[in-house]
């Protein structure tokens, strides 16, 4: 599993929320374990190129602090993902897979998308929410004061740890333009 130390974070679990079934887009989640910082993309549809063109997107973005900031990535098994350990490799991180069917092993990422679902249920069409509703659902979430943090939110935890990383103008691209 991801351990991170000082200031060489890395982005803990991944997931995807699905609305309707049908060739719906998809959400996908990246939640920071040490911050619980949280990001949501929206994809096209639930299939792995969609997954390994955002990872190349955010590597765009973040150039070579990618794999300083993504030092690994944890996700479930789905078949979205299933060229995510390559990919990672690529970039100088490292991938994990959970084992199915143990949701405690992505506890923090489980806990984001139940905040997500109360504002997007389950069956609603997420090509149909707006990308300002999403980033008001992300930006609700990560300030959200933590009494784990003594009551500072994720985005001031996270913004604290990735100072010596990378500017904040790249972190505003990269959750502006993905």
């Amino acid at each position: 599993m991801l351990q991170t130390t000082g200031k060489n974070l890395g982005i803990g679990k991944k997931n995807t929320l699905i609305g309707k079934r049908s060739s719906d887009s998809a959400l996908v989640t990246l939640t920071e374990r040490k911050t619980r910082f949280g990001m949501i993309f929206v994809i096209p549809g639930k299939e792995c190129f969609y997954v390994t063109d955002l990872f190349m997107k955010l590597q765009k973005i973040l150039r070579d602090k990618f794999n300083k900031i993504f030092k690994s990535v944890t996700s479930d098994n789905g078949k979205e993902f299933c060229e995510l350990g390559k990919i990672l490799s690529e970039f100088g991180s490292e991938g994990y897979y959970t084992h199915p069917y143990l949701a405690y092993e992505r506890e923090t990422n489980e806990r984001i998308s139940e905040l997500i679902r109360r504002f997007i249920p389950k069956g609603k069409e997420i090509n149909k929410i707006s990308k300002e509703a999403i980033k008001r659902v992300r930006d609700w979430y990560n300030t959200l004061p933590r009494r784990i943090f003594n009551y500072k939110s994720s985005i001031e935890k996270f913004l604290m740890e990735m100072k010596g990383i990378c500017e904040i103008e790249m972190l505003e691209k990269l959750l502006v333009e993905v």
